[in-house]
């Protein structure tokens, strides 16, 4: 499992909600890459808390779709925007646990709309919520052009 290189980083004024280091509420999420799938494993906190103890839907619905965009960043070297998000949660995801897991992968492309699923896993490797994502992808040009984009590599 090889780290990905988040490549907004050197942006003045980045600041995602889910994937920038710096953003002080932010959920600060890291992406891992293993043969065709992107994971991240990501503790929850009481700051993200729906009832007592249990992670917020909101949230999880963010780490899915957040997923879905680096999927897209990395296998397809460009970005995307969600276009379609379905959600199924299976099982409560409880906050008092070390890390969770989110795991996605591409399984279709049909010219410039990604087909990606992604899941979370509690600490005991539990299905607890599904996610069937589409995005409309840019070009590599309007992404380097407008998006500041210019590639998503593995750190050495």
């Amino acid at each position: 499992m090889k780290k990905i290189q988040n490549p907004w980083t050197i942006l003045d004024g980045y600041n995602c909600f889910a994937c920038s280091p710096a953003n002080e509420i932010g959920i600060k999420m890291e992406f891992f890459e293993e043969g065709e799938e992107l994971i991240c494993k990501w503790e929850p906190s009481k700051h993200y808390e729906g009832f007592t103890n249990v992670l917020h839907g909101g949230i999880q619905a963010t780490l899915l779709d957040e997923m879905g965009a680096w999927v897209v960043a990395r296998k397809l070297q460009t970005v995307g925007f969600t276009s379609k998000l379905t959600i199924k949660y299976h099982k409560t995801v409880v906050i008092n646990q070390p890390y969770i897991y989110i795991k996605a992968k591409l399984t279709e492309v049909k010219r410039n709309l990604a087909f990606i699923e992604a899941h979370i896993y509690n600490y005991e490797e539990q299905l607890c919520a599904s996610a069937e994502m589409c995005y409309f992808c840019t070009s590599q040009e309007a992404a380097s052009s407008s998006f500041h984009f210019n590639g998503c590599s593995l750190e050495e």
